[in-house]
């Protein structure tokens, strides 16, 4: 039975000569035998016991006590100057848009950090210059008004600007957060969907230290800074990335947990300890884990706490009674945190309630945080955690100091702004406070040369984004010719086609290197595990086993410099990869290509939110959705079946989205992209959905290539082929398809011929989402451009003297085929697709389920025609008979 731990020293001199014993071993033979020695007996204990206590935690104070602090290298007292200069700004530039607009912003966050980052501004964090990559850091999305306000002090950033705050469209304004889509040059990380943050550090200082194994980079001892709060750790995202970070040992990564002890509306562990779990978590999965609780003016309060009291009440109290306590006075803490026991009562006696109040948390000493970041910066063989304690709206005091309502928090009254100033000895006079001015020190002031000289010494400007690199030499169409060839009986997939062009793209002398693979353990699904011994893939430690499949041609390599990022059954994980991976350009100068290939299902349902992330990135890259289509996958079920990816796909604005049925489409689609990407530069990103359904490739039409990538081209020109025959005596039809549909739609064709008389032409739809965009730009530039010709959208420019309705069928929603239908205003238009629920059975069996096989699009085009008046009705029950189409069966969309 496990029993909790005393709290009382019941034996305190076998208690000391233990802690005696500890020490002359660590004295004599080093703190690694003296460890060796603990783990020993608490194997030991659980040996006998058959459970063990290990403790992960230590005591709620300070982890490097202030005899190990190093000398703070800095001038606090300007510091503390500018600290405040910021802050206003921060608080400020809420208030006047709060005032001017009523747009609002967050000022409680940033004021419980301040120091965290003007500490890292001043010391740590390293910017790019010719010669050094520089440090990453991604600041907490709430905290972006301090980051303008100290942008502000830079001259990155004008007084106009900090007034348009939250103020974008048609202006000069700030984002209300880190969005490197709205500010290019400035923010490099979007960080404010809270989780993303964390797992995309820890994934990006990943990613990093890959490319520094394969020798793309050059391992300048760079730094990842994230920096978070204290509820955001509760995201899933966050726990994932303190997992994979301990497992990687990622040494370049620091995480800084801003433990301001509240969440959006309340305490984060109002009856419990957030740090203290936190610290657990970190320490379980590997990390350094070093706590800023206590400010400096603990320091000889504890050294006096010679019977451990004063760090028993520390530990007793909860988060939630702490945060009570930074909202009211002195008085009451000295009443109800030292007021439990008289001894403490005694130990701060010699204080005034104002001298009580001012022992702040360890987040607002710029000592403690500096002591914690330059131990952080030089731990090896692991990444850093360091969990700061602070108050939620420091300085706000009555306004929402510590209050739960200060993160909603957008106005201050008159005399709170007062308060503000007062407290940081603002040079703001009484009759400007009113208009709240805009404060920066004067050029030529002792403040002006220090902050200037601290960011010489470390380097460019952070955050600052640059999206230059060199551009590529993209190989020709020609360089994927068995792709563009008829595979003449021979039945493939357009996933073992996109295998083949990875393949060639790997082998290119010019893009080879570039190329990052990154799978999330289904590399033998989707045929790619012949990559895995002829590039290898990456893992830091190397192969330190033989693989099962030793003996095999297509063995398990793992390898330092390996290129393939296999993530394992970790879809959003391996899409932050594919974002570090895709942003590369911009954060290392290093145009990277990656491909990441996924279950489409398992894609953008999953992670959809760094997929929108991604975007704010401006990433650039491909997405592979394979074994897509709600019925494609046959006998995999309902959560394989994918009928809505590209409805997914589809509302990320810079997303260009295909849905190819041809190896030949498929190539061309890829080549382009790479020319729009990586030649032409354009921040855009790729989704393709690829088919596991074998069957044989045409050959590329000639001329094609233009319709393929706007998304719509002439496969069959029925048209003129009833021309040559009969002309104009026949009923006609327009037929759409994409994807595995395509080929059902090429069979409905036949069978409209032979069985009834009707020709059809035949278009393949490769990217409707793509013919949308074209048909609202046109729809746009008519509505503003009303006495110049009109734009006619492209899908009318296809069926310009073509005759006959629209049937489109997919293997998606509905709402894909009717993407186009505003477009098409002159006929009939229908849409087939897969709406409802997938389920397991064969291809065949699910497209009639669905109703998109060649039948229902047989029915669809004689219906359609019945209702322009072109055939006669009775044909409707004709195809109904004839292909012993049920019409009792159950609707699809409705189970």
């Amino acid at each position: 039975m496990n029993h909790p731990l005393a709290l009382v020293d019941v034996d305190p001199l076998e208690t000391r000569e233990w802690l005696e014993a500890l020490e002359a071993v660590t004295t004599v033979e080093g703190r690694s035998r003296a460890h060796y020695l603990i783990d020993r007996l608490t194997d030991f204990d659980a040996s006998r016991h058959g459970d063990m206590h290990g403790r992960v935690t230590s005591a709620y104070v300070n982890t490097i006590g202030k005899d190990r602090q190093p000398a703070y290298p800095g001038d606090i007292g300007i510091e503390q100057r500018l600290n405040a200069y910021i802050r206003w700004n921060a608080m400020v530039m809420v208030l006047r848009a709060g005032k001017h607009s009523n747009v609002g912003g967050h000022i409680a966050t940033y004021q419980s950090a301040a120091v965290l980052y003007d500490v890292g501004f001043n010391h740590f964090f390293r910017g790019r210059t010719e010669t050094f990559g520089g440090d990453m850091v991604y600041i907490q999305g709430h905290s972006a008004p301090g980051i303008y306000g100290r942008a502000y002090l830079e001259g990155r950033i004008t007084e106009a600007q900090l007034d348009n705050f939250r103020r974008e469209a048609g202006r000069d304004g700030l984002s209300s957060y880190p969005h490197p889509r709205l500010m290019p040059d400035f923010w490099q990380f979007p960080t404010v969907s809270m989780g993303l943050g964390p797992l995309t550090a820890a994934y990006q200082a990943r990613f990093m230290r890959y490319l520094e194994y394969r020798g793309l980079l050059e391992h300048q001892r760079r730094k990842v800074w994230a920096f978070l709060g204290d509820g955001e750790m509760d995201q899933p995202e966050s726990l994932a990335a303190i997992s994979v970070a301990g497992r990687e040992r990622l040494d370049n990564l620091i995480f800084v947990v801003n433990c301001n002890l509240q969440r959006l509306d309340g305490p984060v562990r109002g009856n419990s300890k957030i740090v203290q779990e936190l610290e657990g978590t970190f320490r379980a999965a590997g990390w350094n884990v070093i706590k800023v609780l206590w400010g400096s003016g603990w320091d000889d309060l504890l050294k006096r706490d010679t019977s451990g009291l004063l760090r028993q009440r520390m530990m007793e109290c909860v988060d939630g009674e702490y945060q009570t306590f930074k909202s009211q006075s002195g008085a009451y803490v000295r009443e109800h945190f030292f007021g439990k026991y008289p001894e403490l009562l005694a130990l701060v006696a010699h204080l005034s309630d104002d001298e009580i109040w001012a022992l702040t948390r360890g987040g607002h000493d710029p000592e403690k945080v500096h002591a914690a970041y330059a131990q952080a910066v030089s731990t090896e063989g692991r990444p850093t955690v360091v969990l700061v304690k602070t108050v939620k709206g420091f300085g706000m005091g009555e306004a929402g100091e510590g209050q739960n309502i200060n993160h909603q928090l957008k106005k201050m009254s008159a005399d709170a702004v007062r308060a503000f100033r007062d407290r940081f000895s603002l040079p703001v006079p009484d009759d400007q406070l009113e208009d709240m001015p805009y404060l920066k020190p004067a050029p030529d002031s002792e403040e002006a040369r220090y902050f200037a000289q601290r960011r010489a010494a470390l380097g460019g400007y952070v955050p600052s984004r640059s999206g230059k690199v060199a551009p590529l030499a993209v190989p020709p169409l020609s360089a994927f010719d068995t792709q563009l060839k008829d595979s003449g009986e021979r039945g493939v997939s357009t996933t073992m086609s996109f295998v083949r062009i990875l393949t060639t793209l790997l082998k290119d002398p010019n893009l080879g290197k570039l190329v990052i693979p990154i799978v999330p353990d289904e590399s033998r699904t989707f045929g790619m595990e012949g990559l895995f011994r002829q590039i290898g893939i990456h893992s830091y430690l190397g192969q330190l086993y033989t693989p099962q499949d030793a003996g095999q041609l297509s063995y398990y390599k793992e390898a330092k410099d390996g290129q393939i990022l296999q993530e394992g059954i970790n879809e959003s994980g391996a899409i932050s990869s594919w974002i570090a991976a895709g942003t590369a350009y911009s954060n290392h100068g290093l145009p990277a290509i990656p491909f990441y290939i996924f279950y489409s299902m398992f894609g953008l349902q999953r992670v959809g939110d760094l997929a929108w992330a991604a975007a704010d990135a401006r990433t650039r890259g491909f997405l592979l959705g394979a074994t897509s289509g709600r019925t494609t996958l046959m006998g995999e079920g309902l959560q394989h079946d994918d009928g809505h990816s590209h409805v997914l796909s589809s509302v990320i604005p810079n997303c260009v989205s295909y849905d190819p049925t041809y190896a030949y489409e498929l190539a061309v689609i890829i080549q382009d992209g790479l020319r729009r990407m990586y030649a032409e530069q354009e921040d855009i990103y790729y989704y393709i959905t690829l088919l596991n359904e074998n069957y044989p490739n045409p050959a590329l039409p000639e001329g094609s290539e233009a319709g393929i990538l706007k998304g719509l081209y002439l496969l069959r020109d029925g048209q003129q082929q009833d021309a040559v025959s009969k002309p104009a005596s026949k009923p006609h039809v327009q037929l759409m398809g994409s994807g595995s549909i395509l080929r059902e739609v090429i069979a409905a064709s036949d069978l409209l011929e032979q069985d009834f008389g009707i020709s059809s032409d035949v278009w393949s739809a490769t990217s409707l989402t793509e013919l949308r965009r074209d048909g609202l730009a046109a729809e746009r530039w008519n509505l503003l451009h009303s006495e110049d010709e009109p734009r006619i959208p492209y899908v009318q420019q296809c069926l310009q003297g073509r005759a006959g309705p629209v049937v489109v069928a997919t293997d998606y929603m509905k709402i894909i085929g009717d993407q186009i239908r505003p477009f098409v205003t002159d006929r009939r238009f229908v849409t087939l697709g897969t709406d409802g629920f997938g389920r397991s059975d064969t291809r065949e069996s699910l497209r009639t389920f669905f109703e998109v096989d060649r039948h229902f699009i047989v029915l669809a085009a004689v219906k359609a025609l019945a209702d322009e008046g072109v055939v006669p009705r009775q044909k409707i029950g004709e195809v109904i008979s004839r292909y012993d189409i049920d019409v009792n069966k159950v609707d699809p969309a409705s189970v």
